[in-house]
């Protein structure tokens, strides 16, 4: 079964780059100096099929740094595509950053059996529900679909006083109201934060349950290091070890009348951030 879960995934994610799932941004370095500069990618894909993202400049409609220094518009570094020139930003002033950016929607039309395969591998188990009740599982899968991405980046060394760690944990676990949104309940980079790491989901502002949630090493995402529902409070819980780089990705989606594009709104969302060459600092 695991295997067909991932052949099916894997097939769609081929056919193109709507249905190229998984998206986030990806920082060259996490951890940085202060007014040091790094490159920033738009990826789209996973394993072989990873590639800088084709989105264009018109439909990033946000982008924002949110760190000691406030909330920062990063669309001004976004110079060109960006899968042809990743922006390189700055931060000043040592703590943690949230990176995040939005996209507009834009349509996707897929056969209906490979819109339901879509729907089961992304476990959107309301979706395939409601084409089953109203007999449209062979119907064209017609979407709307739109990105959310989030990363975290960590400024010089880690401060340990307790008063800034109380100030980095408040960034890092605070919802940016994205219509779909990972959010940390404990800062990684914390020196006591350990290697398990709960997050929650929102959606529209609401906790979300049932949805399927992905943790991916991005140093071997060919497929997913674990995956979780949300429970009834929107959580789910991850073991992640404090090295290397990491991606947790969340999709969502619900019907919508009215519109002769499409008959679902899809986002997609995800959380990166990842550690130094060697794992996390030793403190002291």
């Amino acid at each position: 079964m695991r295997r067909f879960r991932l052949a099916v995934l894997l097939a769609l994610t081929a056919a193109g780059p709507a249905l190229a799932h998984d998206f986030w941004i990806q920082p060259e370095h996490f951890w940085l100096a202060p007014g040091a500069g790094t490159p920033v990618s738009i990826v789209v894909g996973h394993g072989s099929f990873r590639q800088r993202s084709p989105v264009s400049l018109e439909r990033i409609t946000g982008f924002r740094s949110i760190g000691p220094d406030g909330v920062v518009d990063r669309r001004p570094d976004l110079r060109g595509r960006p899968d042809t020139q990743d922006p390189v930003l700055a931060f000043k002033a040592p703590g943690v950053y949230m990176l995040a950016l939005d996209t507009n929607s834009t349509p996707s039309d897929l056969p209906g059996l490979r819109f339901t395969d879509y729907l089961k591998v992304e476990g959107l188990t309301p979706a395939l529900k409601l084409r089953e009740q109203t007999g449209a599982t062979d119907a064209p899968g017609r979407e709307l679909f739109s990105r959310r991405a989030k990363a975290i980046v960590q400024v010089g060394p880690v401060d340990a006083r307790p008063q800034v760690q109380a100030q980095a944990l408040a960034r890092v676990t605070q919802p940016l109201g994205l219509t779909l949104e990972i959010v940390p309940e404990r800062n990684p980079y914390a020196p006591d934060a350990g290697d398990t790491l709960p997050v929650r989901i929102y959606y529209e502002g609401h906790p979300l349950t049932g949805a399927l949630v992905k943790l991916n090493n991005l140093e071997f995402d060919a497929r997913p290091v674990e995956t979780h529902l949300s429970d009834a409070d929107g959580r789910a819980s991850f073991r992640v070890p404090r090295t290397g780089t990491w991606q947790l990705n969340v999709i969502w989606t619900r019907p919508i009348k009215g519109d002769p594009r499409a008959d679902f709104e899809t986002t997609f969302s995800s959380l990166t951030f990842g550690f130094p060459p060697g794992g996390y600092p030793r403190q002291g």
